[in-house]
Parts: structure tokens; sequence; C-alpha cells
């Protein structure tokens, strides 16, 4: 009886096992979710501004084009947000010959009242010898340690269950058949063989050609059994599950659902979401950092500053209607609205100027005028 208890707790053990580990179910919705963070922030423009001028000098080209030998920048971005969520932080070291690399693996000591320094920093198969203080790498935490174990949890029970609809679909549309031999006597291998040759070479058939023809032998009849009458599950409820487990990663993580999916319903509210509580934030935290590490106090205190800007989801088109508002009511100059825009700086003394059109100014012999009525006097 106790060796029985022991071969069905195995059994069960075994099957929880298969049903449980489908790893490409939980990195497709990891895949999705942070790749759809990634590839947003990779297009970013990561810019040193002094006086509302962009300078461009090796900062900016080792942010923006190749911050090391073996990346571009957006693959080097990319992989810093997957390490930033997926580990919940990110090490970054500046080289001798001033290249930005990505730490694999290092030991953090910690301080109380001192830097904190980084300790057998690895970099793919490279070990430094010497350790880093706070202040020489770029360090970024996600603070959000409850993310992996959520996931892990949810997988838990999606995977189990996703394991549990794929089994069950293919246990329905199994082919069952059964072959009847007249007796055969065990010792004899040869025919025993010639049997099993010719029930391989049927089977080989039945599955590889859409046609199939089996000759009838004398003393082998061949049949085939359906499943019975019993509902065939449908591939949506495993699409269905997949879907409910890729949504709850994106809700932790700040995505819109219905924006993950491609919905077409309120595009512009939901991408505006999703670059308000996802990129935004994110960007915010790496640039704090940025600043922190590259930007003095002092150049800090003068206008100095490491600033991202985000990819914009409209054209200057778009905005076409507002930027002509701005200028011409005297709220923005040229500079501004073209930096706002993303458009580059123009030494032109025009732009310096802040313009106020006939509807916007003061009457000087008194009050305002009558917005109404002044354009139908241009008229």
């Amino acid at each position: 009886m106790k060796r029985d208890t022991e071969l069905g707790f195995m059994y069960d053990f075994d099957l929880i096992e298969d049903t449980s580990n489908r790893v490409y179910m939980k990195r497709l919705a990891i895949q999705t979710c942070v790749n759809m963070i990634a590839k947003t922030i990779s297009q970013s423009e990561f810019r040193v501004r002094k006086d509302g001028k962009t300078i461009k000098d090796e900062l900016y080209y080792r942010f923006n084009v190749k911050p090391n030998m073996n990346m571009t920048a957006s693959t080097f971005w990319e992989t810093v947000i997957y390490k930033l969520i997926y580990d919940n932080e990110c090490l970054i070291i500046k080289t001798d010959k001033d290249d930005l690399v990505i730490a694999d693996d290092y030991t953090r000591v910690e301080y109380g009242l001192l830097e904190d320094h980084f300790k057998n920093v690895v970099v793919k198969e490279f070990e430094f010898k010497r350790s880093f203080k706070m202040s020489e790498v770029i360090y970024l935490e996600f603070n959000n340690e409850k993310l992996m174990p959520l996931i892990d949890g949810l997988f838990g029970d999606y995977g189990d269950l996703f394991g549990r609809l794929i089994e069950s679909q293919k246990r329905r549309n199994q082919i069952r058949a059964t072959v009847d031999i007249e007796s055969i006597s065990a010792k004899d291998e040869k025919a025993t063989d010639k049997i099993q040759g010719f029930i391989d070479r049927v089977y080989k058939t039945l599955t590889d050609k859409s046609v199939a023809v089996i000759p009838q032998q004398k003393g082998f009849t061949y049949q085939e059994h359906s499943g019975g009458q019993q509902s065939s599950q449908s591939v949506d409820e495993i699409n269905k599950v997949t879907d409910g487990f890729i949504d709850q990663i994106a809700t932790a993580l700040g995505i819109p659902v219905s924006l993950l999916h491609g919905d077409m319903a309120d595009v512009e509210k939901q991408t505006r979401n999703y670059m308000t509580f996802c990129i935004d934030p994110l960007l915010k935290k790496i640039g704090d950092e940025l600043n922190a590490k590259f930007v003095t106090k002092q150049d800090y205190y003068t206008g100095k500053r490491v600033d991202i800007k985000r990819i914009s989801y409209n054209n200057i088109f778009d905005h076409a209607g507002s930027v002509d508002k701005l200028r011409s009511s005297g709220v923005a100059n040229g500079h501004e609205l073209r930096d706002l825009l993303g458009l580059p700086y123009v030494d032109d003394p025009m732009l310096e100027k802040f313009v106020i059109t006939k509807n916007y100014s003061e009457d000087l012999e008194g009050g305002d005028n009558d917005q109404g009525n002044t354009d139908q006097e241009q008229e």
C-alpha cells in the first residue's frame, strides 16, 4: 500500500510538472509588455541642454548613437529597460574609453553614511578587477520588487490552466485506432517484428498523406475510433487564457490593455495614458540619474541639464492650430515652440521675439477690443 501511494504521488508530480512549465507563455507575456516599453523609450532623444540649446558633445553621441563598440543606442536602451523591469535594477559602467556598458552581474556593498560600492562587476565574459563607487556608475532601480513575484504567482495559476487546456485539446483531437491480429506465437520474433513494421508504415502513411490507401492483409484489421460525441475544446479558450495573463502583466506595468491588443477605439486617449503613467515615470527616473551623475551642482544651477525628449505620437501638423495660438498670443516665442516640436535651433532674431497679433492686443484708447468686432473690421 505504501509503495502504491508513492507511485501515485510521483504520477501527480509529473503531471503538475508537465502542465505548469509552459515557460514560453511567460516569456511571451513579458516580452510583449517589456518590449513595448523598451522600444518606445529607445526612440527618445537624450539631450544635453544649456541656455535653451542642445550641446552635441561626446555625451550626446554616447546617449544617442553608439554607447559602446558593440551596441547602437536603440539596442542599448532596450537592454537597459528590459533589465530594469525584469531584474528591478540595472547597472551601467563607464569604462576608461568612455564606453557605456551594461553589467550582467555585480555585488552591491551598501553603507549608511558613505557611498555604496559595486564590486565583482561582470560584463559578458569580462570581470572588472576594481570596485566602483556610486558616483562613478549609472544605477537605476525600478522600485517594484513585487512585480516578479506577481508574475511568477500568476504564471503558476495561468500556466497550469494553459497547460491543461493544451493537453485536453490534444487528447480530444487525437486519432485512436486498434489493430486486430490473428494469434501469433510470442516466441516468433520474426513474425512479430514483421507485423510491427507493417503497423509503423501504416501509421506513417496516415500521418504524412492526406489520402491514404491501406492494403487489406489476411489476419490483420485496422480500425479507427473517434473521441466520442464530446464537444471539442475551442482554441479561443486557450487564447483567452494567454490574453488574460498578458493583461495582468500589462496592468501591473501601467500599459493600457486596449492599446496592447491594438484596439482602435479611443487610441489617442489610451496612448496619452500610456505615455503619462508608464513611459514618463521611467524617463523621469532615468533623467534624474543622468543629471546626478553627469551634471555638476554648479552647472545645474546655471541651467545645464540632461533632458530626455520622448517620441511624440502626433506630428507637427496636428499641433498647427495650437502653435499659431501660442505664437500669436505672445505666450511663447519661435525658439520655444520649435523646441517643443522637436525642431533644431535656428539662429534667427525673429524667433526670439514675442509677437502679439491685433486680436490679442490692448486698445490704447481704452478697454479691450472685442475679438468678434476686430475680426469683422479686418475682413
